[in-house]
């Protein structure tokens, strides 16, 4: 049975469970199982069944793919009140994973059994809305991504990567690599010419951007 807290945490981030009868929410929370897990953990990788219908709670999911050579992609990230469309796919087709699931930031997170996740797809429009609209904002950032990699140069996924996130930046030059399915030394490459043109300062693991609107406009060219 979960918590008390738990619970709260779970109608709160995922409303649409609320509206289940009394009796049925009792059921399916009493069967949830919580996992906590540290950063850099491995939650699914390729090639693996799914176990479950995961729903985040605190903490984040990077899912990415990983070419032979060992190069990653970012696929999407999942934070709490969301979930993995992977996982959904993986249930609904009775498949295994095609990408690895690493948790980014230490999470804790609530799964629901397979079974569980079928019978609420059955007989519950709301969390069938839920579950088909997490589908296609999925497939709108999975399009944006195959667009980016498709069309536009490295240098200008980079300055839209970094206006994209909060200034200044603590990560390091391989784990902005491995978002944008590329090499270090090219990232660092790329990194160094931007702050000789002003746009950004450079420290360990340190990057802050000075120019944010020189950046963007590079990024639309």
């Amino acid at each position: 049975m979960l918590a008390p807290e738990i619970r709260t945490r779970v109608l709160q981030l995922y409303p649409t469970l609320a509206e289940l009868p009394a009796a049925e929410l009792d059921a399916l929370l009493d069967g949830a199982m919580v996992l906590p897990l540290a950063a850099g953990t491995v939650i699914f990788d390729e090639n693996q069944p799914c176990q479950g219908f995961p729903m985040l709670l605190s903490g984040s999911v990077r899912v990415i793919k990983t070419a032979p050579n060992g190069r990653e992609l970012q696929l999407y990230r999942i934070a709490p009140g969301e979930s993995c469309i992977l996982t959904s796919s993986c249930l609904l087709g009775n498949t295994r994973y095609q990408a690895r699931g690493v948790v980014e930031q230490a999470l804790e997170m609530v799964v629901l059994p397979a079974s569980s996740f079928h019978a609420l797809l059955a007989r519950h429009d709301g969390f069938r809305n839920y579950v088909f609209h997490l589908f296609s904002d999925r497939l709108t950032d999975l399009m944006q991504l195959v667009s980016a990699v498709a069309f536009q140069k490295l240098d200008q996924r980079l300055a839209a990567l970094l206006i994209a996130k909060p200034t200044p930046l603590n990560t390091t030059h391989q784990a902005l690599a491995d978002e944008l399915g590329s090499a270090r030394e090219i990232v660092s490459r790329l990194l160094k010419g931007f702050a000789d043109q002003g746009w950004v300062t450079l420290a360990r693991e340190h990057i802050e951007v000075a120019d944010k609107a020189a950046l963007k406009r590079f990024a639309e060219l």
